[in-house]
């Protein structure tokens, strides 16, 4: 009797085990891409091949704040500020939507022709949200912190390359090499300067999240 009871013990949980794990695994498939359903920036396509678009972006007004230390624990701490920002801390303590996608870039001017390593651990970053097409300058709600920038960004034209997988150096680096290598074959002029661009909540299975490197074509 003893012996059926342990075996239906360990069957239980074993069978415990497996939900938990399929409860996560749709949690990944659905809860990351629904999140993500969230207003992303205008920008109409002139140039499209494999996973390499130019896009011409409109007008757009973004909060942004500048962080210290390795690109990683930038971008988290700069993440905490600007949502801190718009789940309420503003003179007017209304909630601004999220948007996507949030992006980073070093704070740093670059004069290297092709960035392929990350700069020391003290160097800046300068993490940003797109605010909603809803706002404007005057309309939108004014940071209580101080840190935080807003700033009009006028119409411009981007080179970006789309990939999956985790926000890891590897793989950023990997596709910053391949867009700057068509950059370059084609005598683009761009600011050295890249743009990480990120869609997914951190719980999203790196399958299905939306990444992107950008660099600024400067006509």
């Amino acid at each position: 009797m003893v012996k059926i009871v342990l075996k239906m013990t360990k069957k239980r949980k074993f069978f415990i085990f497996l939900s938990l794990i399929l409860i996560i695994f749709i949690t990944g498939f659905s809860v990351g891409p629904i999140m993500s359903k969230v207003e992303v920036p205008e920008f109409s396509i002139a140039f499209a091949r494999d996973n390499i678009e130019i896009r011409e972006y409109k007008p757009m007004l973004i909060a942004e704040v500048e962080v210290k230390g390795s690109r990683e624990a930038a971008i988290s701490e700069g993440f905490k500020i600007l949502a801190d920002f718009i789940f309420g801390n503003n003179i007017k303590r209304s909630k601004i939507k999220m948007t996507a996608p949030v992006t980073q870039k070093s704070s740093q001017k670059i004069k290297m022709t092709a960035p392929v390593t990350q700069k020391s651990s003290d160097k800046g970053w300068v993490v940003s949200f797109t605010m909603p097409t809803s706002y404007n300058i005057d309309t939108l709600p004014r940071p209580v912190n101080e840190a935080i920038n807003i700033k009009e960004i006028p119409e411009k034209k981007m080179a970006v390359i789309t990939f999956s997988g985790q926000s890891e150096k590897k793989n950023i680096l990997k596709h910053e090499r391949k867009l700057l290598e068509f950059l370059n074959k084609n005598t683009f002029k761009y600011d050295k300067n890249a743009i990480y661009a990120f869609y997914n909540p951190p719980w999203t299975l790196p399958v299905l999240k939306k990444n992107e490197v950008m660099f600024e074509i400067i006509n």
